[in-house]
């Protein structure tokens, strides 16, 4: 009896499925957008035209017993076309990946600009009511006429005492 089935024996075992490996699909978007990223590079290019033409040279110049790929090149396109199909799907597969990623950063940027409207509003708001309380509070040029206003009443009222008082003086005395 398997290790497996020992584990788990409320559950019956399909008959002829294979098990295939487990592998975690972000290690593999990972490596994917590595080899996508590392193709996208001048520096791969030179590697495979440099890898092109020492075949080209090889299959054509070497003695003919040491060529392994005579001249229609059959083996590097079967090379090529292998590398091309497995290229596809990991190029493709990391553009998935990126185009996710674009989604959740254009979702966080939609999010940080409501909060960031709703903010402007609410501060909009709190600005009006602060002009509309500030209509109400007097201003230091208000303040400024309202005390001279003030100070000239108060001196007149000192003149007109100190008038009165000399006149009552000059009545007592006279």
């Amino acid at each position: 009896m398997s290790e497996q089935r020992r584990d788990r024996l409320d559950q019956p075992r399909e008959p002829g499925r294979v098990q295939l490996p487990k592998f975690d699909p972000e290690a593999f978007g990972r490596w994917s957008e590595s080899i996508a990223r590392y193709m996208g590079t001048a520096k791969f290019i030179v590697y495979m035209t440099v890898v092109i033409a020492a075949w080209f040279a090889w299959n054509t110049l070497a003695p003919e017993r040491l060529r392994f790929d005579p001249y229609t090149f059959t083996f590097l396109t079967l090379i090529l076309s292998l590398q091309a199909s497995y290229a596809a799907p990991l190029i493709l597969l990391a553009q998935n990946r990126q185009a996710d990623r674009d989604r959740l950063v254009m979702e966080e940027d939609r999010r940080r600009a409501a909060m960031q409207k709703a903010d402007t509003e609410f501060l909009a708001r709190e600005i009006a009511a602060l002009r509309i309380a500030l209509g109400e509070v007097a201003t230091r040029d208000f303040l400024r006429s309202e005390l001279s206003r003030l100070a000239d009443e108060l001196d007149e009222a000192a003149l007109r005492r100190e008038k009165r008082a000399r006149q009552d003086w000059e009545e007592e005395h006279s």
